[in-house]
């Protein structure tokens, strides 16, 4: 089992100097990735406290600066939100400055105000998600590129966009429902689930091994922790791992929760679960 961590980047705490020492003391800590998650801007009438909220890649960016070994990961970039031509242009800059370590974590997103707020249509997203890919991947691969687009509003014709990444970046998809896991059989290097019971959990890597047996695609589920009980998260993990997880990235739950903002007990008790792996 491979161990992730999110980031405080967001929540009353959040401040640069603690996103930084938290990622300084997951790799020294053996983590094998740091982690972030993405809302641009949030409707007040259901999130009605403050919450501030760093912008992920640029928080990557910052952290990528002050470590050497520790993946960098999105748990998730919400695609269809965004344009796919300046993203990849960021993702890219990212992935070689880090020296190849960005895992791109991506979904279709779920809270329709924020579409609104950005103006991308909530109701097209599946269709964008698929496109924005299949875009941003000829942009990492190609030069000159040329790529037809039908519902990305983007003329893109003997173009060119370096430099390109390094190695290629890992697209780990994530959701549950049917389309979901139909895309991530289809376009994904891996799933990482978030909320889904390991019960849940079970049935999803059945279907997905089944397609995607190889060693290179990676079964990752989030799990939300308050940093209090080590016990019962390791219960948690182990079911995870008997249902075919191979890597857990581990974060708190500060949009539901004010209460939980207990970062050093969350990095502190996971940090004992990577020791105790590394030493059996």
């Amino acid at each position: 089992m491979q161990f992730g961590i999110h980031l405080p980047h967001a929540g009353e705490r959040a401040t640069p100097a603690l996103i930084r020492r938290f990622a300084l003391q997951a790799e020294a800590l053996g983590f094998a990735d740091i982690w972030v998650s993405e809302h641009i801007i949030l409707p007040r009438t259901q999130f009605p406290r403050k919450l501030p909220f760093y912008e992920p890649v640029l928080t990557l960016t910052w952290v990528a600066a002050v470590t050497e070994r520790v993946r960098l990961g999105t748990s998730v970039l919400v695609l269809p939100m965004r344009h796919p031509i300046p993203l990849a242009k960021e993702l890219a800059t990212l992935q070689n400055l880090s020296d190849g370590r960005l895992i791109l974590g991506a979904g279709v997103g779920w809270l329709e105000p924020e579409f609104a707020a950005l103006g991308a249509p909530f109701h097209e997203r599946g269709r964008r998600m698929d496109e924005g890919i299949a875009l941003m991947r000829a942009l990492w691969t190609q030069d000159p590129v040329t790529f037809p687009t039908r519902h990305i509003p983007a003329e893109i014709t003997d173009m060119t966009m370096t430099p390109l990444p390094i190695v290629p970046i890992p697209l780990w998809i994530g959701g549950s429902s049917d389309a979901a896991l139909k895309r991530t059989i289809r376009l994904a290097d891996g799933w990482h689930g978030s909320r889904e019971t390991p019960e849940q959990t079970a049935a999803i890597v059945q279907r997905l091994r089944a397609e995607r047996p190889g060693a290179d695609f990676t079964i990752s589920t989030r799990v939300t922790w308050d940093g209090r009980d080590l016990g019962e998260l390791r219960a948690r993990i182990a079911a995870y791992e008997a249902a075919g997880v191979q890597h857990i990235m581990v974060a708190s739950d500060l949009l539901r929760s004010a209460e939980i903002d207990n970062w050093d007990g969350i990095i502190e008790g996971v940090g004992r679960l990577v020791a105790e792996g590394r030493a059996s």
